[in-house]
């Protein structure tokens, strides 16, 4: 039986997936795709995660589409909306027809003889090949699987419950509970205030203060302009004015970092006030954006501190109890569940196993190409989205470049691209630039960067918006060659 083959496979039917689907479509018309989703529904993260109060960290206008507007009224919006997004998208694109379900990717081979990638997944209890002749990874950064959880110590003790937000038990009552949530991220300030609207207390448990950052739910301007102009304009006008507001804090914070700490923390003493402890709970050691900052809609996690519905205690964790957690100062906090709001596990390409020409390829071995491809690997990109701004803007423009690729292998009759490093004597930097517990824990998974262009990532939209959809995609770095043998067999789109 002839394995299936297609142009190509895309991996993951999520935000990214989606959004791929729609681009092959636009630009390459007559390449035939598949989605291969590991799950059994649309949606990635905003399918996966369901704790309470989910919501994105970044507003719907950069985080939606370059070409589906956004037309809720709240910029910062829950999770169930981003979801139905994302999966209307899909829908009226007639992208959700090319997705095929339960089919979990763990091998992709690749071939320079034939420059065709075969990809085994599996489905059903079964192992499913398919061949393309090029694969993109819009699997995301993290293990679906699991969380991750330190190993805290008399854990097996707890009388309560302990959960991860990654896997949201449905039958979790929490109200009128004492609930301790342990973290500081993002997460950790989404569940605490709404948590709080019913729990007998919610306490958010940190080793270390993070910057919080509040923002309205709604913009303003954005709702104005959608209310004036037509939809695509006034989606326009806004997006570029968060693009260009989110380059210009980032980039006073980079070069003005004691200002802006001293700025920030002086927006969470107008919120909570004089005689709160600002300097334990509020002041990180590090300097803004040297972690992602947490953004509070409406100031919702002050609100409920405020009110004594939940509360922040800045400490270690010694041990658990029967009937709650004893901290390394001395002290003790009753509860009856805990949340372990402790990060995710990073993880590249799905864990995918890689091989070239019967090699085993080691990714994190590798130098980044432009931020979404591997030094030495044909024929592949990664998407991966901003560290300091929203990830669909690196999506899109990921999706749009390799359609330029594909578009320019059909042009010249060549076959194969292949990032190669053509100064062995470049500096090689982390892959990241970013402090934050879960990226440090996963950072040797990853590829390097080098100190100079295509192989940094410079993490800015602007700049890369003129090289990935403008700039020379036959740059003297990328090779384009042809395959010995080409006899391939198609399948209909």
């Amino acid at each position: 039986m002839a394995v299936e083959h297609f142009d190509v496979l895309i991996v993951g039917a999520g935000l990214s997936g989606v959004g791929a689907g729609y681009h092959l479509q636009t630009h390459c018309p007559g390449k035939t795709y598949a989605i291969l989703e590991g799950r059994d529904a649309i949606g990635g993260t905003w399918d996966l995660f369901r704790y309470p109060g989910i919501r994105s960290d970044s507003d719907m206008y950069t985080l939606g589409y370059s070409f589906r507007p956004w037309r809720e009224a709240k910029a910062i919006a829950d999770g169930p909306s981003i979801l139905n997004y994302v999966r209307e998208t899909a829908k009226d694109h007639g992208v959700d027809r090319k997705i095929r379900f339960g089919h979990m990717v763990k091998k992709a081979s690749w071939s320079s003889e034939t420059a065709t990638w075969t990809v085994e997944a599996e489905h059903d209890g079964k192992v499913v090949a398919l061949t393309c002749d090029f694969l993109l990874m819009c699997s995301g950064y993290y293990d679906y699987a699991a969380g991750y959880t330190p190993d805290f110590a008399g854990v097996e003790t707890f009388g309560g419950r302990i959960v991860h937000p990654q896997h949201w038990p449905e039958d979790l009552d929490y109200a009128g509970k004492k609930v301790v949530v342990i973290g500081s991220g993002a997460t950790a300030v989404t569940l605490v205030p709404e948590m709080a609207k019913t729990a007998a207390h919610v306490t958010m448990l940190q080793r270390s203060p993070t910057y919080v950052v509040s923002r309205p739910a709604e913009d303003a301007l954005a709702n104005w302009l959608r209310a004036k102009l037509p939809i695509m304009l006034a989606y326009g006008i806004t997006r570029w004015k968060n693009v260009l507001m989110q380059m210009m804090f980032f980039n006073i914070a980079r070069k003005k970092p004691a200002k802006t700490k001293e700025k920030l923390i002086a927006l969470v003493r107008e919120q909570l006030g004089p005689d709160y402890d600002i300097g334990a709970h509020f002041t990180p050691r590090y300097n803004p954006w040297d972690q992602r900052l947490c953004l509070v809609p409406d100031a919702d996690l002050f609100a409920s501190i405020k009110a004594g519905t939940s509360s922040v205690v800045t400490d270690h964790i010694d041990r658990f109890t029967p009937t709650g957690i004893a901290l390394k100062s001395g002290g003790t906090l009753d509860a009856d569940i805990v949340v372990t709001a402790t990060g995710l596990v990073m993880q590249l390409a799905g864990a995918m196993q890689v091989v070239v020409d019967g090699k085993p390829a080691d990714l994190s071995q590798s130098l980044s190409y432009k931020g979404m491809m591997f030094s030495d690997v044909p024929n592949f990109a990664s998407t991966f989205g901003y560290t300091n701004a929203s990830w669909t803007l690196k999506a899109d423009l990921t999706a749009e470049y390799v359609c330029r690729l594909i578009n320019h292998m059909d042009r010249t009759g060549t076959d194969q691209c292949t990032p190669r490093v053509t100064d062995p004597d470049m500096p090689v930097e982390p892959w990241l630039d970013f402090s934050s517990g879960y990226v440090q824990r996963g950072l040797g998974k990853f590829p390097k960067q080098g100190a100079r262009k295509p192989w940094k990532a410079y993490q800015n939209y602007a700049l890369d918006l003129f090289t990935l959809r403008l700039g020379k995609v036959d740059d003297g770095t990328m090779v384009f060659s042809k395959a010995q043998a080409a006899e391939k067999v198609k399948v209909a789109a």
